[in-house]
């Protein structure tokens, strides 16, 4: 049977997608922002799969009612990560855009088996560590639920005391929670994620987040030891990059076998758009999404993603595209801003999935998006605990 489930704070689709591709079935899929649901009604009416099936709904989630959907196999979605996030202004609780008691509501109201939240890696830093645990506490036990007048370090007093007890009883959840490096599952960008996962405690569960499948030193290895990678994309020596003096001992220590290169390669960009044509050379090359914008230029702090590394993470930023971590930066030195289409590929969204609105729109909600290869190797693990014998709905 086909497991269900509800996605919270959508975007563009990014997380639900991975969510799609390990076995769920939305039920709904909640998302305020226009733009972004703008992205979803485009690719429905062009009948993308999955996305066409998606029964999507334009409303702030704290107006939704949830309680129909009980019983549902997983909560899934992303809060926003301003309160947060490096770039934001570090609010945490004081921010009203701190939407993480809507999560522990809409767990409260549907009691899912199972529980899948992300958020940017700021919300481990030691200024938000109380929070962090409010958080983990209150998805644990999602029914105990703040008094009247009573604040939140209070609420969290309560929550220990009730969590070191050692008996609970009535809805609750075990929860983990992990920071995970997208370059290490094969996303080609440097992103690192915090995971929430819950699993219902009927649930019977034995569950660890997946292990890396990709690394670094596979990357050195494929260039610098056996040079496979500049083999693969026919890159002519003279055009090669200078070996990163920074990586001159680990590569060494990997030609001498000293250090074994576990794992596949991380991806680049140019293994991401390799396929794709210059934009700046070619215009009429059929290839949607993927206009270049002129205009990129290197700062303090922004120089752009290398050709021949993951990319650096990409960002919203409050007030358009902040420069640097949405632009290439080749080997010569030039740099130009990432196509929608390019950034789409760094986020692994699949190339049939169009995005609706201006560039610096579409880059906001890729900026804002869960790479959808990650989302789905933590999800399809989630769908295995959930198929066992004795879980299966």
């Amino acid at each position: 049977m086909k497991k269900k489930s509800i996605e919270l704070f959508a975007g563009a689709g990014g997380l639900a997608l991975g969510v799609s591709a390990a076995g769920f079935e939305h039920e709904t899929v909640i998302e305020l922002d226009r733009n972004a649901c703008d992205t979803i009604r485009k690719n429905t009416e062009l009948r993308v799969k999955p996305i066409a099936s998606w029964p999507l709904v334009q409303a702030d989630v704290r107006t939704v009612d949830f309680k129909p959907f009980e019983g549902i196999d997983l909560v899934a979605g992303g809060p926003p990560c301003q309160p947060f996030s490096i770039g934001g202004k570090h609010k945490g609780h004081a921010d009203r855009r701190n939407l993480f008691p809507e999560v522990v509501r809409v767990v409260r109201e549907t009691k899912p088996r199972a529980i899948l939240v992300e958020n940017v890696k700021g919300l481990l830093r030691p200024a938000f560590a109380e929070f962090f645990e409010h958080v983990v506490l209150q998805l644990t036990y999602p029914e105990l639920t703040p008094r009247d007048g009573e604040n939140w370090r209070s609420h969290l007093a309560r929550l220990e005391r009730y969590h070191t007890k050692g008996k609970p009883s009535g809805l609750h959840y075990r929860v983990v929670f992990q920071t995970l490096n997208a370059a290490n599952y094969g996303v080609p960008q440097r992103r690192e994620r915090v995971f929430i996962v819950g699993f219902r405690s009927d649930v019977a569960s034995e569950w660890s987040f997946p292990l890396p499948t990709h690394s670094l030193d596979g990357l050195l290895r494929d260039q610098w030891v056996t040079g496979d990678y500049w083999e693969r994309h026919r890159v002519a020596k003279k055009e090669r990059p200078a070996m990163p003096a920074a990586y001159a001992e680990r590569i060494k220590r990997i030609r001498d076998s000293v250090l074994t290169a576990e794992g596949l390669p991380w991806r680049t960009v140019r293994d991401a758009i390799a396929s794709l044509p210059d934009p700046r050379r070619r215009v009429n090359h059929g290839v949607p999404n993927h206009v270049h914008n002129p205009g990129a230029r290197v700062y303090p702090g922004h120089s752009g993603s290398p050709l021949d590394e993951p990319a650096k993470t990409l960002k919203a930023g409050d007030h358009g595209v902040p420069g640097g971590e949405n632009m290439m930066a080749y080997p010569d030195g030039s740099v130009r801003y990432f196509t929608v289409r390019e950034s789409a590929r760094l986020q692994t969204f699949p190339d049939e999935i169009l995005f609706a609105g201006s560039w610096t729109e579409s880059m906001r909600q890729l900026g804002n998006a869960v790479p959808v290869v990650l989302a789905h190797r933590v999800a399809s693990g989630i769908a295995s605990i959930l198929d066992r014998r004795g879980n299966a709905a």
